[in-house]
């Protein structure tokens, strides 16, 4: 499947800004499910340093400065990806209980946990707890499948949160996320996450895109979409398997990763320091339209309920 994304991001300022340095992670990354066929930034005003670099987590970075005087800084990153595989099979995820996958992450000597421990603590914007523990407890019965367990969680969250765009914002914590049962895509995956690492298990952050799909005979609208998040949980078996609470699925063929990290604190899609500015207000487009669907291919997306 592939898909082209336009993703707009425009700050207008109330007093002009005399400087500011930035970073986006804006460009999908490259990755066994995924290919990134291209992308590219177009910066306005045009930048005075511009330089790209992979983060910790092996994101795709690009670092720009601004050094003269602009009241608008607009963003625009065109990225065209190919998705290539569907979700792995869990099967591989159910040959353990869950509490087996506990124990491996407390394993001495094992190479491939260096990349998962940064994901098995707390972050700046997740902090494991008794209440996210208790929240977990239902799914993760003594010897429960690991897969199962996880998959459990994740749609009890689809079922017990109401999806509210307004409801949350990003400094808004996990307890009272867990309290009022309210929040967006980001709350969602940060609240399995949270849960995941307070009984022991790895969980990472994942940014991206969700393609998605207009009712039934009506036409998608251009720039309506936005920026979706999810989380992936490490098992010893199969490696990273990627649930998404927001819409009780899979990561599948509809997802296009762009980043991942600890929390959302890594993976900010922009993020840096002005000098000068005074109030601001920020605007986000987003549109990820597919570019083919063979007929050798059927169309096996699920409705949504929820987005981004």
């Amino acid at each position: 499947m592939n898909y082209q994304i336009k993703h707009i991001t425009e700050y207008r300022y109330s007093d002009p800004v005399q400087l500011c340095h930035n970073e986006a992670r804006l460009q999908p990354r490259a990755t066994a499910e995924q290919s990134c066929l291209s992308s590219r930034l177009e910066i306005s005003p045009t930048p005075a340093v511009l330089h790209t670099f992979n983060d910790y987590f092996g994101n795709p970075v690009a670092h720009f400065a601004l050094q003269q005087a602009h009241d608008l800084l607009r963003v625009t990153a065109l990225s065209e990806v190919q998705v290539n595989a569907a979700a792995n099979d869990l099967a591989a995820a159910d040959e353990q209980s869950w509490e087996e996958v506990r124990a491996f992450m407390t394993s001495d000597g094992v190479l491939e946990l260096l990349d998962v421990m940064p994901c098995c603590y707390n972050s700046p914007l997740v902090k494991t707890s008794r209440q996210l523990q208790a929240y977990a407890a239902p799914s993760f019965t003594p010897g429960r499948p690991f897969g199962q367990a996880v998959q459990e969680l994740t749609e009890r969250i689809f079922d017990d949160f109401t999806y509210a765009p307004q409801g949350t914002t990003i400094a808004t914590p996990l307890s009272e996320v867990l309290q009022t049962r309210r929040g967006v895509c980001q709350d969602f995956a940060q609240l399995a996450i949270g849960c995941l690492r307070s009984i022991g298990l790895s969980a990472r952050y994942v940014s991206g895109y969700i393609e998605t799909l207009p009712p039934p005979g009506q036409q998608r609208l251009i720039g309506a979409d936005a920026s979706h998040a999810w989380f992936a949980t490490y098992s010893p078996r199969c490696g990273w398997i990627a649930f998404d609470p927001t819409n009780n699925k899979r990561q599948g063929e509809q997802h296009i990763t762009v980043a991942w990290g600890r929390d959302y604190a890594d993976v900010s899609p922009l993020k840096g320091v002005a000098l000068g500015g005074g109030a601001h207000t920020v605007t986000v487009s987003v549109d990820v339209a597919r570019q083919m669907l063979g007929p050798e291919e059927k169309d096996n997306s699920r409705p949504q309920r929820k987005t981004g």
